[in-house]
């Protein structure tokens, strides 16, 4: 389990999500072949990051990279359409792909009790670095498809935020802390 999709949970769970990590979809061998005809057996995909905020019936299925020390997230990986799963981004760059995943999630999530028919499925990504220049372009792009991105500034905003609070026996926000005296 990366540390950087804990912060994230606890950043998440802060805001009054309730998170599940780390989260396996069951995909048919009909399934499988649908998203890749050329492969019998692909891995079963698995969700970072599953947000269920009740207030809003909504559910995000959210993508975590940190990629500190490197360039981070660029909108040029986010911002192609293949046709075969192929990437880091699959379920935001391949339409069939995403569609049977998420149409499996719904099912995996109703079969587990863990979601109501009305609930909304989005996805999102939770990037701690990314290329500076991509940024605005990549929330842009997130945002007209319904997705929610948060950049590292919006993950910066948000663990500042902990140093404010009263006190938490949490990595994360015992971290904030340090950092911000």
């Amino acid at each position: 389990m990366d540390h950087f999709e804990n912060i994230a949970k606890t950043l998440l769970e802060r805001e009054g999500y309730w998170v599940i990590q780390s989260f396996k979809i069951n995909l048919s061998p009909v399934q499988k072949a649908q998203i890749h005809p050329s492969k019998s057996s692909i891995p079963r995909p698995e969700i970072d990051l599953l947000a269920l905020h009740v207030p809003t019936s909504t559910i995000i299925a959210f993508e975590v990279k940190s990629f500190f020390d490197s360039v981070g997230v660029k909108l040029v990986d986010l911002a192609v359409d293949h046709q075969v799963p192929e990437g880091r981004y699959k379920l935001f760059t391949c339409t069939p792909y995403r569609e049977i995943v998420l149409h499996q999630l719904r099912t995996d999530l109703l079969a587990l009790g863990l979601m109501g028919p009305a609930f909304q499925i989005r996805l999102g990504l939770i990037a701690g670095n990314g290329r500076k220049a991509d940024i605005e372009a990549m929330r842009n792009h997130f945002a007209e498809r319904n997705w929610e991105f948060w950049g590292p500034g919006d993950v910066k905003e948000r663990v500042q935020r902990f140093a404010n609070e009263g006190y938490c026996n949490d990595p994360a926000v015992i971290t904030a802390k340090i950092l911000q005296r």
